[in-house]
């Protein structure tokens, strides 16, 4: 039996349903739970602690979860000026509302600020979202870094023993010089955690003002060519291979019909083997 099985049958918290119908992320099928705006079989919920079996009908604002769709993602390049949220209290653009109006309802992996460029990931499935988000997927987030100021190299290979800027402790950061032009330099850095702020945090507490921030790389997917503002699908044999077993199973993805036949063939040449 699949995992993704086990776990319906078992049940789940009902904002990780929400996130896995990719209508929200879990921390906003929270906050959509905290406005009474769910319901479980017609009840209003008041809070989010509560587990729903496949036979629950959820609701949000009245209508039901959408069908869940085979796990899929997509790589966008954001360009400056947006930000990586589906709404924005102060009517600035969002990320969600430059993409196609062909594609799924989509979260993000991870925000990245409205000045920061780059690759961002974008899903339908909440749950995998919410996997590859955290610092224990050990997914390294590669950035190009434009700064003003002198680089110290030496202060930049010590970053590989972790550092503390205002009291807040920040992992092992792979960071190290590109090549200077005049005043200003490119640094390419690697991170993990991606705290908030934390590329310009750490090189603030260096004496460098970051003037352009690039995210190259996220885990094994790359920026590549994507011109701004594009984005494209990665196939669901690349994300099958690149997830891999473990992470596939914790995200309790679902590649659709063919996938799982084909995970039942390999299985019975397994138990042959």
């Amino acid at each position: 039996m699949s995992t993704q099985r086990q776990n319906d049958q078992a049940g789940e918290r009902v904002a990780k349903r929400i996130a896995r119908a990719g209508l929200a992320s879990r921390r906003e099928a929270e906050r959509l739970i905290a406005e009474g705006r769910v319901a479980v079989n017609g009840r209003p919920l008041k809070t989010p602690a509560v587990t729903v079996g496949p036979d629950d009908a959820v609701t949000v604002d009245g209508q039901k979860l959408p069908e869940k769709e085979p796990t899929r993602l997509f790589l966008f390049h954001k360009p400056k000026g947006l930000v990586t949220t589906a709404r924005d209290p102060q009517g600035r653009p969002t990320v969600f509302s430059r993409l196609p109006e062909n594609l799924p309802r989509l979260v993000s992996v991870g925000r990245l600020d409205i000045n920061t460029e780059g690759l961002l990931l974008l899903t339908n499935d909440g749950g995998l979202a919410r996997i590859l988000e955290l610092p224990s997927t050990g997914w390294l987030r590669r950035y190009r870094v434009r700064v003003h100021g002198t680089v110290d190299e030496a202060s930049l290979l010590r970053l590989a023993e972790g550092v503390t800027v205002d009291g807040v402790r920040y992992g092992p950061i792979e960071a190290r010089l590109e090549r200077r032009q005049g005043s200003n330099a490119w640094i390419m850095m690697g991170l993990r955690e991606g705290k908030n702020r934390e590329v310009k945090k750490v090189l603030a507490a260096l004496g460098l003002e970051v003037t352009r921030l690039i995210r190259v790389s996220f885990g094994p997917f790359q920026l590549g060519e994507l011109k701004p503002g594009a984005v494209t699908e990665v196939r669901g044999k690349v994300l099958r291979d690149q997830l891999g077993r473990r992470l596939a199973a914790e995200a309790g993805v679902d590649f659709g019909p063919a996938a799982r036949h084909a995970a039942r063939r390999g299985g019975d040449a397994d138990r042959r083997r």
